[in-house]
C-alpha cells in the first residue's frame, strides 16, 4: 500500500495539461495494474491562463458594456436620446476612451457592433482599451428564449455557428467572451432549466476555449421574488453543482475561465433586507461548497442592485483573504452615474469620465477590501432592480 501514500497531484496543474500520465496502483483482482490518463489541452492553454490571471488582477474588475443595441437603446432613452448607432458610438466612445480607467479595470465585455467600431476620430475601440491595458471581451450569446416543457422559464440561444464566429472575435482581438443565461426562483426553478442552464455554459465555454478566449460563465439567479436569502443559497449550490459537473464532462480548464455569479442575497421582494455582512458570509459560503480553488476569478455581477449596494457587498466579501480573486463585471453599478452625468452633451464628456473613473475606483477599492460609503450620493444608493428585467 506505499504506493498509495504519495504526495497527491493535481490533475488540472497548469503544467501536466496536455501530458500523458501513467499512474500506478497496487495489483489486485479488481484493479489494473497501471491507468493512462490524457489531460486536454488545445494550442490556446497557456495563453488562456494568462489572460484569465491578467483580467483577475489585484484591484481590477470588469466593465459591463455589453448591452443589445435594444437594452443600450432603453439607456440612452432615460437621458432623452434615441437609438441610433452615432449615440450608441458617442457613449461607448466615451466609456473606452476615459484616461486612467486601466488601474482600475482589466476587462471590457463588449456588444458585437462595439467591437468593430472605432472612434469619430477612426481608432479601433480595442485599441483604445489595450493602451490601458484593459482585455477586450465579447458577448457571444444570442439572447433568451422560452424553455419547451418548462414552468415558463427560459434557455440561452447561440451554439449554432460559435465556433466560427469566435474565431472572428479572436481575430478582431477579443480575448474573453461572456454567454449569460438565467435562473427564475419563483417558477421553480425546474430541473429541466437548471441542466439546460449548466448545459449551455459548459458546451460555450469548452467552444470558447477551443478559440483562444476566456469563457466567463454565468448563470443569473434573478433577483426576482420574495423569498428570502436561505432559498436563495439552496438554489444557487444546485445551479453550481450542476454547471462544474457539466464543464467536467466538457473537459474545460478551470485555470482558463472566469465566474460571474449573482451575489446570495433574499429576492427583492423580501422584506427580510440582509446586511452586507451577512450576504458576504452566504455568498463565500456557496463559493467554498461549490468553486473549485483552481478557478482564478469571480466576478460578481450587480443583477439591479445599486451602485453603493453592489460595492459594499464586494467589499464585505473581501475583508478576509480568498482562495480566488473575488471582484466585479458591473454594468449598471458602473455606468448609472455615468450615463446621468453625461446627458448626450458633449460639454458633459470630461465630468462623465470622471464619474465613471470614481465608481471604477469605488469598487477597486472594495476588491482590495478598503472601501467606505463615507461621501457617497443619494442617487448611487438608488436601487436599480426591475422587475421582469429584459436584457
Amino acid at each position: 500500500m506505499a504506493s498509495l501514500l504519495q504526495p497527491a497531484i493535481s490533475l488540472s496543474s497548469p503544467e501536466l495539461l496536455g501530458k500523458s500520465l501513467r499512474l500506478t496502483f497496487p495489483r489486485t483482482t479488481a484493479t489494473p495494474a497501471s491507468v493512462s490518463i490524457s489531460v486536454r489541452a488545445g494550442s490556446y492553454t497557456d495563453e488562456l491562463i494568462k489572460t484569465a490571471k491578467a483580467i483577475a488582477s489585484p484591484g481590477r474588475g470588469i466593465l459591463a458594456m455589453d448591452e443589445s443595441n435594444a437594452t443600450c437603446g432603453k439607456r440612452l432613452a432615460s437621458i432623452g436620446l434615441e437609438n441610433n448607432e452615432v449615440n450608441r458610438q458617442a457613449y461607448r466612445q466615451l466609456l473606452c476612451t476615459t484616461p486612467g480607467l486601466g488601474q482600475y479595470i482589466s476587462g471590457a465585455i463588449l456588444f458585437e457592433e462595439t467591437l468593430y467600431q472605432s472612434t469619430t476620430d477612426g481608432k479601433r475601440f480595442v485599441d483604445c482599451l489595450e493602451e490601458e491595458d484593459i482585455v477586450p471581451g465579447i458577448k457571444v450569446d444570442k439572447g433568451l428564449v422560452p424553455l419547451p416543457g418548462s414552468n415558463n422559464e427560459s434557455w440561452c440561444q447561440g451554439l449554432d455557428g460559435l465556433a466560427q464566429r469566435s474565431a472572428e472575435y479572436y481575430k478582431q482581438g477579443a480575448r474573453f467572451a461572456k454567454w449569460r443565461t438565467v435562473i427564475s426562483i419563483p417558477n421553480g426553478p425546474s430541473e429541466l432549466a437548471i441542466q439546460e442552464a449548466a448545459w449551455g455554459l459548459a458546451r460555450y465555454a469548452g467552444i470558447s476555449q477551443d478559440n483562444g478566449l476566456v469563457p466567463i460563465v454565468e448563470p443569473e439567479v434573478l433577483l426576482d421574488g420574495d423569498h428570502g436569502i436561505d432559498r436563495t443559497l439552496e438554489v444557487a449550490e444546485k445551479v453550481w453543482n450542476e454547471v462544474f459537473y457539466f464543464l467536467a464532462k466538457n473537459n474545460v480548464i478551470y485555470e482558463g475561465i472566469l465566474l460571474k455569479p449573482s451575489m446570495v442575497t433574499p429576492g427583492a421582494e423580501c422584506k427580510d433586507k440582509k446586511p452586507s455582512e451577512v450576504i458576504a458570509e452566504y455568498t463565500l459560503r456557496l463559493l467554498k461548497r461549490r468553486v473549485p480553488p483552481s478557478v482564478p476569478g469571480i466576478m460578481f455581477l450587480s443583477g439591479g442592485q445599486s451602485e453603493v449596494e453592489a460595492t459594499l457587498n464586494l467589499n464585505a466579501m473581501n475583508q478576509n483573504p480568498n482562495p480566488w480573486h473575488v471582484s466585479f463585471s458591473y454594468a449598471r453599478a458602473l455606468q448609472n452615474s455615468v450615463l446621468k452625468t453625461w446627458q448626450g452633451r458633449p460639454e458633459n464628456v470630461q465630468e462623465a469620465k470622471l464619474a465613471l473613473l470614481a465608481r471604477a475606483k469605488a469598487n477597486s477599492l472594495a476588491q482590495l477590501g478598503k472601501y467606505s460609503a463615507d461621501g457617497e450620493s443619494d442617487e448611487a444608493k438608488k436601487g436599480m432592480f426591475v422587475k421582469g428585467y429584459v436584457y
